[in-house]
């Protein structure tokens, strides 16, 4: 996200920079021209760059993060969507889009947190039923805020305990971004995630992948003809979370952006395989 041109030319802007360098904030320029540009006086400035300094990610001192093109609001606590998981996005709306209108247009966006990945489907593609659920009270909060004004149904509970029965054997795409980091490996992360995320939203078991278990084997249940299950899994976890949702009857390939840095492991029941975009 490039700094608002006339923030640069401020006489805060030098000192904010110097600042939040020294605290650490690798897009220094970017960032102060963000904190700039949203504060409403020069109180709320000074607030907001004492936040970032003592290490409050910059999403939610903002209010919101970007997105697919567009600003997702984000609530503290809540995970903040990820560049990567635009590949999850694009892949959905390429099977969504294969498809045609003919399908019933049902979507579901799992572990949904903001409800980033539904908002950005229903800003592509018009007429989706859509539907977001997630087992955290603040994202299901957050998520409402983003998800309703498109028209979707955003529910609350552990995955698929959430949902609403009528929903079985209806869903086209079911796009999830569960939690798949390993339990151990969340003291590597990053401050910003570790520090100030819901660990429900990272925590995956012990190797990552115990959600990926969980969702593989309820899902054929609930998804309906030509239903495709798509699953944001890293590079090192791509061929375990492939293996998992093989074994639980799909059709899989594995799909690698660079330029993102995003792996999506999709699947389809075979029935349904030749529906699969190749």
């Amino acid at each position: 996200m490039p700094a608002p041109e006339s923030s640069t030319a401020s006489p805060a802007f030098a000192r904010i920079v110097s600042e939040l360098r020294r605290a650490g904030c690798v897009f220094a320029e970017e960032e102060a021209g963000l904190l700039i540009a949203e504060a409403s006086n020069p109180i709320d400035l000074a607030h907001d760059v004492r936040r970032r300094v003592a290490g409050i990610p910059l999403e939610y001192i903002l209010g919101w993060a970007w997105f697919a093109g567009r600003r997702v609001m984000v609530e503290p606590g809540v995970f903040v969507p990820r560049r990567r998981t635009e590949l999850l996005v694009n892949e959905a709306a390429v099977i969504l889009e294969a498809a045609g209108a003919s399908q019933p247009r049902v979507v579901l966006d799992l572990c949904c947190g903001s409800g980033a990945v539904a908002a950005a489907l229903a800003m592509r593609i018009p007429g989706l039923e859509l539907h977001a659920a997630d087992i955290d009270p603040v994202a299901v909060r957050c998520a409402r805020g983003n998800v309703e004004p498109m028209g979707g149904h955003v529910h609350e509970g552990d995955l698929f305990g959430a949902l609403p029965l009528l929903l079985r054997g209806r869903v086209q795409v079911l796009a999830v971004n569960a939690p798949y980091v390993p339990t151990k490996a969340i003291r590597t992360m990053p401050p910003e995630a570790r520090l100030h995320e819901s660990r429900l939203s990272l925590d995956g078991g012990a190797d990552g992948l115990d959600v990926h278990r969980r969702l593989a084997a309820a899902a054929p249940e609930w998804l309906g003809p030509a239903g495709h299950l798509l699953i944001e899994t890293s590079e090192q976890q791509a061929l375990a979370t492939a293996s998992i949702v093989s074994a639980a009857g799909f059709t899989v390939r594995i799909v690698r952006s660079e330029e993102l840095d995003g792996t999506v492991v999709v699947g389809a029941l075979p029935d349904f395989a030749a529906a699969l975009p190749r």
